[in-house]
């Protein structure tokens, strides 16, 4: 696993983020303190911007790879940014 500072070092917008299948599935918007803005396949709700924990990223090379497949992925990321202060 990748620590999350080195994570948040290494990612860049526009990166292509890919699951643990080797598909590519979002793309990062943001980088955050504790997770990734992404935007997802506009056919699947990607319109709307999703958040990833960075505790999922495995790795970053050209791409940022998580530790779960692509459906799971879309499944548990989250709708809002995890450090906003909800009033």
């Amino acid at each position: 696993m990748l620590d999350s500072d080195t994570a948040r070092a290494l990612i860049k917008p526009h990166m292509a983020i890919v699951c643990s299948n080797d598909k590519k599935f979002a793309t990062v918007t943001g980088v955050g303190t504790n997770a990734i803005q992404v935007s997802g396949d506009a056919d699947r709700g990607g319109a709307k911007a999703h958040f990833i924990p960075l505790t999922w990223i495995t790795s970053v090379d050209d791409r940022v790879h998580i530790d779960r497949p692509g459906d799971q992925a879309m499944n548990e990321w989250l709708d809002s940014d995890p450090l906003q202060v909800q009033s």
